[in-house]
């Protein structure tokens, strides 16, 4: 604009006041804090009661415990054709701590895969067990006989379960109950003649269950553990029997999780532009923020310590109709005493929501800092964004018993360590490079640990994509 040109309206008219755009020029502008959209709630390391380590390790000591055999078998895919890797046949009673690779890969090869439609029988009951069945894909049911003659679901099971393994050990063996289809299933199955035609060539598996049939059985509770000898309800002066109480010779521990980076801010930026906010506190706070929801992803997916891959396989559960119903829920809870919390996906959350009010069922809430939180049975169920969803849309719903004295789960962090800004989380200068470049080293140490095995229990294979 040239001098003396008089300055009008959007309407055209001469302007008769100071504008808003030059108005800004003096003002102070009132601004938020940097945002970001990674920041979720948070439950499960609001929730989860810490317990400070020293030395970096956290020592597990359980009663010594018998059972063996209880983990999942794991299977490559090529195209339609499926095979079971060869050291995951370890996981069966029967070959438990035998590491004999060309053996196994011999009983591997010998595995012949079969598939089965929803409804398909797989085994029947009082028939002789002649093989054992490795679950590739699909669920399968296992069917007895109820109290008043109806059939009655005395389980589920998943991918990488097995069933029929007596039959490796025991010939004489029957099915106790009925396995039937679920859903479209592929399984590899291994006869015991195959089985008895590996050992008779290879003197180390021979050896091994001449050796497995040797230890004599040993009397224990419903938990595996090495029963304690008792005596009740007696009179007179009997012989009052002796015991201990045995530990397990390798307790289980572990060690402290790390999660960093290096923050970097240019000394201009730092020493500058501090008004109205501190750049290097804004800065380190969003980092921060950041690392807690890396630590809380780690917590629940980690291979070593997360809660999903430490789970029990008897601690897992399936939906008996995919969509997780109230039925899903309340087994669930019955697999431990005192639950004190679900987790789930927001989505999961929703369609347990759906499925309630199918059944007329509204579920009740609690006031927990501010926020409403559905429950069932009491128990609070804490949206955790951090649960993966598959590709197939199912996710998995986690429940926890918490606590060292209720010898549940307990998070693992270590207080005290130098230039700490929260408990096991510090800050450290790492000084200024030749670049005139701050460098900060922002460290947080954590872990879990399971108490005993009942205190974590999975609702897998939840179906959130289902709406009818």
């Amino acid at each position: 604009m040239s001098v003396g040109e008089e300055v009008r309206t959007e309407q055209g008219k001469p302007q008769q006041s100071l504008g808003t755009a030059a108005a800004r020029n003096l003002a102070t502008t009132t601004k938020s804090v940097p945002q970001m959209q990674e920041i979720s709630s948070r439950w499960l390391l609001r929730t989860l009661p810490w317990v400070d380590v020293q030395g970096g390790t956290y020592r597990v000591n359980r009663r010594l415990t018998y059972a063996v055999g209880d983990g999942r078998i794991t299977f490559v895919k090529t195209g339609d054709q499926v095979e079971v890797i060869p050291a995951e046949l370890g996981e069966l009673p029967a070959l438990r701590s035998y590491e004999d690779e060309e053996v196994l890969t011999e009983l591997a090869r010998r595995c012949r895969q079969r598939d089965f439609a929803p409804g398909e029988v797989i085994a029947d009951f009082g028939n002789q067990t002649n093989e054992v069945y490795l679950l590739a894909h699909g669920r399968v049911e296992k069917v007895g006989t109820g109290p008043y003659g109806d059939d009655a679901v005395l389980g589920v099971l998943a991918d990488g379960a097995y069933f029929g393994d007596q039959a490796l050990l025991d010939p004489e063996a029957i099915w106790e109950y009925t396995v039937r289809a679920d859903t479209a299933s592929t399984v590899l199955i291994l006869s015991r003649q195959d089985f008895e035609q590996v050992a008779e060539r290879s003197d180390s598996l021979r050896g091994h269950l001449e050796q497995l049939r040797a230890i004599p059985e040993q009397r224990t509770n419903k938990y595996g553990e090495k029963e304690v000898e008792l005596a009740a309800g007696h009179s007179g002066e009997p012989d009052i029997p002796h015991t201990f109480v045995d530990y397990e010779a390798r307790p289980r521990e572990y060690e402290l999780s790390i999660a960093q980076t290096v923050l970097r801010i240019h000394s201009r930026v730092a020493d500058l532009y501090n008004q109205p906010m501190n750049q290097t506190e804004q800065q380190l706070r969003l980092t921060v923020e950041a690392l807690k929801e890396r630590q809380e992803h780690e917590l629940v997916n980690n291979a070593e310590f997360g809660l999903l891959s430490n789970c029990e396989y008897d601690q897992r559960i399936q939906p008996h109709d995919g969509v997780p119903g109230p039925d899903d829920l309340d087994e669930l809870l019955s697999r431990r005493r005192g639950t004190k919390l679900l987790l789930a996906h927001p989505r999961a959350i929703a369609a347990i929501g759906r499925e309630l009010n199918k059944r007329g069922l509204v579920p009740e809430t609690v006031d927990i800092a501010g926020n409403r939180i559905p429950t069932w049975r009491g128990v609070p169920i804490y949206p955790c964004n951090k649960i993966p969803i598959s590709e197939a849309r199912t996710t998995s719903i986690i429940a926890m018993r918490t606590g060292e004295s209720e010898q549940g789960v307990i998070g693992l962090r270590q207080s005290g360590i130098p230039d700490e800004i929260e408990p096991s989380l510090s800050v450290r200068f790492m000084g200024i490079n030749e670049q005139a470049i701050i460098k900060y080293l922002v460290t947080a140490y954590y872990s879990a640990a399971v108490l005993v095995p009942d205190a974590l229990g999975v609702l897998e294979n939840v179906e959130i994509g289902r709406w009818r």
